[in-house]
């Protein structure tokens, strides 16, 4: 698994939308992504901080079901 870098609350969000998510809403600093699945709908929240801990970027990508791969290859 490669590492995940240290990017800002807006560029996961712009790394999100490349992915097929579509930001639905904002409370404060954190904003509601939502995809569209057969499964059902897939909703993430990511804060809007300066600079993501890996960890908080690690739990962002669980939420949205993505793999890092996939994540960086669309930063």
């Amino acid at each position: 698994m490669p590492r995940l870098p240290r990017i800002s609350g807006n560029e996961a969000i712009r790394a999100l939308e490349r992915l097929g998510f579509i930001q639905t809403r904002q409370t404060g600093s954190h904003v509601v992504l939502k995809k569209p699945t057969l499964e059902g709908e897939i909703v993430c929240v990511v804060p809007l901080h300066r600079e993501l801990k890996v960890g908080t970027l690690s739990g962002v990508l669980k939420q949205a079901k993505v793999t890092p791969e996939e994540f960086i290859e669309n930063l």
